[in-house]
């Protein structure tokens, strides 16, 4: 089988499609991971084919329009701010859109197209007349009549629960405009009118197979889907052993008690400076010590002190997850998918600090679990709360031994093998 994976976006939107990539391979099939230039070297330490499209949005991570919007959406204001957001990503997306286009013409013909729907790739799979598999790293995409779309604005009653997925495709559209429907007629020869095709749907109109890449037990309950829609667990990258740990983080780790990691991924607000000094500021209320992730984050190191521990402070540009979480007494990030699984997988208790997009939703979980105190947004967080989450977080028994617990449970569901199993299946259908 030859499989076509497409994804874009952060590397928590990366790291699962290579760790798919890796499930596919170890199986016998081909596989080749379309994906942002930026996680080139990613991929090649993974062993995965990889070949890459513009970045595009990612270039915008820096840009002060989408940070204020990135960090709150709220009131009138944030509409005004979603606004702006659309109007400087959308040239990004329409351009992202006719490179991954053309550079999809130049690879064989897949047997099954699988992708994340930011993407839409199910019309490239509907040209190379081959099924296309969508991947949720979060609920909100596929409708339950069990709880309301947690990526609907505002706050819905329950009656409305299914009534709140009719939107869910909205933002993508919206991303694209008319350059879906000129795609479609002017380079792949397809009728415009499919141009709304839904990620859900096959352009025969029955239901497309769906996989939700995050753990069942996540959610409030047991919510009902279709039967067509895999919850098949986290995709986790299997370590390679490449990576050794620093001298330096090693002695900062044996030098005192487990210090408290803190990053907030590729997410970073416009108040990079205030925000680095709450951090500091809470990190010396609480008294803990920590592992700082600067990155693109918004958390900077004052200067001279980037790259090697300070007092009861460590300072790095990037850490992988899987290999650094478990050695920490808990984890601060913003409620990124990918974060929030490698979170899990360690066993540590969490504070969540969200953005927005599907982050508001991981807090919540997270704290309505056991595993994390109530969510701390962005634009809410100043030295104080963060230093009585922190507290908390590495304290409390109750948030240390639930952490422990859902570890193990999660564990043991293999995400990527039960991927790998549907899309077999997809291909042998066709």
């Amino acid at each position: 089988m030859n499989v076509l994976l497409v994804t874009h976006g952060s590397r928590g939107d990366v790291q699962p499609f290579l760790a798919l990539a890796s499930g596919l391979t170890a199986a016998g099939h081909a596989v080749t991971l379309m994906g942002p230039y930026t996680f080139v070297e990613l991929a090649r330490s993974a062993g995965v084919r990889y070949v890459p499209v513009l970045d595009g949005p990612l270039e915008l991570y820096t840009d002060p329009v989408v940070r204020r919007a990135n960090e709150d959406r709220r009131g009138l204001r944030g509409i005004v701010r979603g606004v702006q957001w659309f109007r400087r990503n959308r040239p990004q997306y329409v351009k992202l859109l006719e490179d991954l286009t053309a550079k999809v013409k130049a690879q064989p013909r897949p047997d099954v197209v699988v992708f994340a729907p930011w993407l839409p790739a199910q019309h490239l799979a509907e040209w190379l007349k081959v099924p296309a598999v969508p991947v949720c790293f979060q609920p909100g995409w596929v409708p339950t009549p069990d709880f309301v779309n947690p990526l609907a604005p505002g706050r819905l009653p329950a009656s409305l629960s299914r009534a709140s997925y009719a939107h869910a495709e909205l933002p993508v559209r919206l991303l694209y405009g008319s350059a879906l429907a000129r795609l479609r007629c002017e380079s792949l020869g397809l009728s415009d009118r499919g141009s709304k095709l839904s990620i859900l749907s096959r352009p025969d109109g029955g239901p497309a197979t769906v996989l939700q890449a995050f753990d069942p037990g996540v959610l409030p309950g047991t919510p009902r889907y279709p039967p067509t829609t895999h919850t098949t667990g986290f995709w986790h990258l299997p370590a390679t052993g490449d990576w050794r740990m620093p001298a330096d983080l090693r002695a900062f780790l044996d030098a005192g008690e487990r210090p408290v990691y803190i990053g907030f991924g590729s997410m970073a607000g416009s108040r990079a400076a205030a925000k680095s000094r709450a951090v500091l500021a809470a990190v010396r209320q609480s008294g803990v010590r920590a592992v700082i992730a600067t990155g693109w984050g918004g958390v900077r190191a004052p200067d001279g002190e980037q790259g090697h521990g300070v007092d009861k402070v460590f300072f790095m540009n990037e850490v992988p997850h899987e290999e650094v979480f478990p050695h920490m007494a808990a984890i601060v990030h913003h409620g990124g998918a990918g974060t929030t699984a490698s979170a899990l997988r360690s066993g540590r208790p969490q504070v969540v600090c969200p953005f927005t997009f599907d982050q508001p939703f991981w807090a919540r979980r997270m704290h309505a679990l056991g595993l994390a105190p109530p969510p701390l947004p962005q634009y809410r967080l100043t030295a104080g709360r963060l230093a009585a989450s922190l507290d908390r977080a590495v304290h409390d028994r109750e948030l240390a031994e639930a952490a422990e617990q859902f570890a193990l449970r999660t564990v043991t569901r293999n995400g990527v093998e039960k991927a790998v199993e549907v899309i077999e299946t997809v291909a042998e259908s066709v």
